[in-house]
């Protein structure tokens, strides 16, 4: 998150993050896979990276999964104002805080999770446009979708937390389109809401959780690239709204989606 200037808009998904137990693997799996060259940034506790699609930060990578015990994972980091009346609107609304408000030089962040279970995280930004943006902005994150047990309960939590029916619209938009509540903003979709996940279920892939979606240019050879890399394919491609998606796991069993076709 830290090392450059962010760029982010309250409410929306604005950076994304894995951790993970072995940075080295990670970069060797993630930089032919999806094209990214790393960057170190200074100045950070342990082990941590940008991962650059040419010269946009698109993404974060660190090694604290070992050490803050948690599962290798990728986080959505969603922009607000204040990290502490954010923090204080989680819990009042029944979702959990596991770390922070933390500070840094660049701003302020926490680690949340919602009342089905689904983490992510808030980032109060302090300084100037120019860095990191939205998935939806740059970069090959183009958008980032929650899976869970109730998509208008979800829609109600975040909802409150972000304030997002007093933002203005333009540029915010939320809509329900068939089964899915999504957020656009400037016509553009950064973040679904899609039911039916199952909290007690043995599948990681259909428990509450934020999915990122990466944009490829083929998903079928960014299957097969990810067989060789040690990664896993997680079923069959599908085709969506969105475009043509499939879900994959690293060699360390952190999850993430693909998409070719979109926008």
């Amino acid at each position: 998150m830290t090392g450059a200037r962010c760029a982010c808009l309250p409410g929306v998904p604005c950076w994304v993050s894995l951790a993970t137990r072995n940075l080295d693997g990670a970069k060797d799996f993630y930089g032919p896979l999806l094209g990214w060259r790393f960057e170190t940034v200074p100045g950070r506790r342990g082990s941590y990276v940008h991962a650059m699609a040419g010269r946009t930060a698109v993404a974060g990578i660190n090694a604290t999964a070992h050490e803050w015990e948690l599962p290798v994972t990728w986080t959505t980091y969603f922009g607000t104002e204040s990290a502490d009346t954010a923090v204080g609107r989680v819990q009042e609304r029944g979702g959990t805080v596991a770390v922070g408000p933390l500070s840094s030089d660049e701003g302020r962040l926490a680690l949340a999770a919602d009342p089905a279970g689904a983490s992510f995280g808030l980032w109060e930004c302090r300084t100037e446009p120019g860095g990191p943006r939205s998935p939806g902005v740059g970069g090959n994150a183009v958008w980032v979708e929650l899976r869970t047990r109730d998509a208008f309960e979800a829609a109600l939590f975040y909802g409150g937390v972000f304030d997002w029916d007093r933002r203005p619209s333009p540029p915010y938009t939320v809509r329900w389109e068939e089964d899915r509540v999504i957020l656009d903003i400037d016509k553009r979709t950064v973040a679904t809401l899609y039911g039916g996940a199952v909290e007690g279920t043995v599948d990681p892939r259909l428990r509450p959780r934020w999915h990122v979606f990466f944009s490829v240019a083929d998903v079928d050879a960014t299957m097969e690239t990810t067989r060789k890399l040690g990664g896993q394919t997680l079923g069959e491609p599908s085709p969506t709204h969105f475009g043509r998606t499939a879900t994959l796991r690293d060699p360390e069993g952190g999850i993430f989606c693909v998409v070719s076709g979109h926008g």
